[in-house]
């Protein structure tokens, strides 16, 4: 099936899957496919945040950042680990916690080669 022309959606369809970045930030040189994403980004540069906390004054930049930043006042913890009986609030810190179990250390030192699971362990090394 091709999305050629429907709705002239050439960009989105064939940026898609060439790769393509065609929406340019006017603040910096950074370029996205999607222009929602690049509107996201925008307000790293404008401060504009138009999510806001119900249970406090926080606000965010996007819908998913004030959904993890949510999870702190409900302690709502909906990423569990298959291996123990670990819970977490975000899928990043589930991933870094499953490397304890997996051993898998992709940090490694570029003047030893010594090798971490944690970039801030990696870090604290150099």
């Amino acid at each position: 099936k091709s999305y050629w022309g429907t709705h002239t959606g050439e960009k989105s369809y064939w940026g898609t899957h060439t790769g393509e970045k065609s929406y340019k930030c006017e603040y910096c040189d950074a370029r996205f496919r999607h222009s929602s994403v690049l509107k996201v980004h925008v307000r790293t540069h404008t401060g504009e945040k138009p999510y806001k906390c119900e249970h406090c004054d926080v606000k965010t930049i996007d819908k998913s950042s004030l959904i993890k930043h949510v999870r702190i006042h409900t302690g709502e913890k909906p990423y569990k680990c298959d291996h123990c009986s670990a819970e977490f609030r975000t899928a990043q810190s589930l991933k870094k916690h499953v490397r304890i179990h997996t051993g898998e250390k992709p940090y490694e030192c570029e003047h030893c080669n010594a090798k971490f699971s944690q970039r801030s362990s990696l870090k604290g090394h150099v």
